[in-house]
């Protein structure tokens, strides 16, 4: 592997000299500096990232905690935005999944963190804020001037499905829960709740659910062997409204008719079923994207604000007037 000094060797300076050199300083000439980075690039020179680590007391990487069983197509579009807001920053950007990529903060590893995984206890989490590591969390409310909260307007998004169902004259109300331990799955849950009690003559049942497709068909399942009439039903996710969609058309049932589905996060997927699923709506890539902006304001010491992300409905054919129901 080739060093500074035999960089130094061939260019006839002193090692001092080609660390400055590659490190961008003004205290060495462009005319040397040009020379001493075309003889590294020739050299196929590569830094020693581990010493200049423990030299400058960072890493240049930014770790993306995700929980691992949420959908490629939920974190696409935010790790989009987290890309794009630190491209030509210097940073990069490593994914990690599971219980002992937690060490990496303690261990500085990384620089700092962007979290969305209910796998980190917020004891956890606020013990290393207490030892000086900088976090952004999507996923809970934590108190600390070492940690940025960007959270999506969860309960805002519940209390517009449901009323957008029993609107539309609904009065059979299905709940397709999420993890029980995830802070988005509650927020909704408990806005729900709210929300339905503020109505009169709800028929309402709470099923239990994953935020995954099986989930959803199980779901199905269960109210479908209990059909009796026209039924609203807010999946927690969209995840588990494409599961619903699934087991159902294996029935004689129709979305839209016997069955009116509303989902969570607007996925891609959601996008493209028939017919069209009705789902809440926000920029996932602008949570991405904020969530990394503010992260490397901490990283320099910078005051941040917590922000809320704010959502809409996506109207779909999925979900219809009661009143023009066909009833089996």
């Amino acid at each position: 592997m080739v060093s500074m000094k035999d960089i130094a060797k061939r260019a006839g300076v002193s090692i001092a000299t080609v660390s400055y050199a590659l490190n961008g300083s003004s205290k060495i000439p462009e005319a040397t500096r040009k020379k001493i980075k075309d003889i590294a690039n020739e050299m196929y020179y590569v830094p020693n990232a581990m010493a200049r680590s423990l030299k400058k007391q960072e890493t240049k990487i930014i770790g993306i905690f995700f929980i691992l069983d949420y959908s490629g197509s939920f974190f696409g579009p935010i790790l989009q935005g987290i890309y794009e807001s630190l491209a030509d920053t210097g940073y990069e950007v490593i994914v990690c999944y599971g219980e002992n990529s937690h060490r990496f903060l303690p261990e500085q590893v990384i620089d700092g963190a962007i979290i969305l995984d209910a796998g980190f206890s917020t004891e956890e989490l606020t013990r290393y804020a207490d030892h000086g590591h900088k976090m952004v969390v999507l996923d809970r409310e934590i108190n600390h001037p070492n940690i940025n909260q960007i959270l999506l307007d969860n309960r805002g998004g519940s209390k517009i499905a449901i009323d957008y169902l029993l609107e539309k004259g609904h009065r059979k109300l299905y709940i397709v829960k999420g993890h029980a331990d995830a802070y988005d799955a509650n927020e909704r849950l408990l806005a729900v709740r709210e929300t339905v009690q503020q109505y009169k003559n709800i028929e309402y049942y709470e099923i239990e659910g994953s935020f995954d497709k099986q989930s959803g068909e199980l779901a199905a399942e269960k109210i479908v062997k209990e059909y009796s009439e026209p039924a609203a039903i807010f999946c927690l996710n969209d995840n588990m409204a494409i599961g619903m969609y699934d087991y159902i058309s294996n029935t004689h049932y129709r979305i839209g008719e016997h069955f009116h589905i509303i989902g969570f996060d607007h996925t891609e997927l959601s996008q493209y079923v028939t017919p069209k699923l009705a789902t809440i709506d926000y920029s996932k890539r602008q949570w991405g994207t904020i969530a990394a902006k503010n992260l490397l304001k901490l990283l320099d010491n910078k005051q941040v604000s917590n922000e809320m992300i704010q959502v809409s409905l996506v109207e779909g054919e999925s979900v219809k007037n009661v009143n023009n129901e066909i009833l089996d």
